[in-house]
């Protein structure tokens, strides 16, 4: 598995200080975000999924807790539309140049608006998705939302 990933690049040139993590992926999980907490011994409030969805037909990132689902009535909101929906696996994968179970915030191939659940900023470090699966970084979550320009918003359900 290699420790250098787009996503890990785009970190080291923003000089943003994290630690890499990798972990047993399995791609049978009901939840790939609850099973990389499991399996790093983290909380999964600690472990952020990266998921990419549509407002009003224009592409956005959410980052949201592992254990929490995201409201679609909160995420419109939160980009100033009417109405979101998740994106389909293969445009995501498109989008930004990453694998579902991969898909890292940091790094992806077109720049979207992105949006942090404001919770996760009161944790003192989270993880995030390094760019391929089984692979996490884990940072303080305001130096992750500064990074990605992430919008801090209620996001959850």
């Amino acid at each position: 598995m290699s420790k250098t990933t787009r996503a890990t690049q785009a970190l080291e040139k923003l000089g943003v200080a994290f630690t890499l993590h990798a972990y047993d992926y399995d791609p049978d999980a009901d939840s790939i975000g609850l099973q990389a907490a499991a399996a790093l011994g983290a909380e999964p409030r600690c472990v952020l999924k990266t998921l990419m969805a549509e407002v009003d037909g224009k592409p956005v990132c959410v980052v949201v807790p592992s254990d929490r689902e995201v409201s679609m009535k909160k995420l419109a909101h939160a980009f100033g539309g009417k109405a979101g929906k998740m994106m389909k696996p293969a445009d995501a994968e498109r989008l930004t140049g990453y694998h579902v179970g991969g898909i890292s915030p940091f790094g992806q191939k077109k720049h979207v608006p992105t949006a942090i659940e404001q919770a996760a900023l009161a944790e003192p470090q989270v993880y995030l998705n390094g760019g391929q699966r089984g692979l996490q970084i884990r940072l303080a979550p305001n130096d992750a939302a500064t990074a990605l320009g992430a919008l801090p918003r209620d996001l959850v359900a």
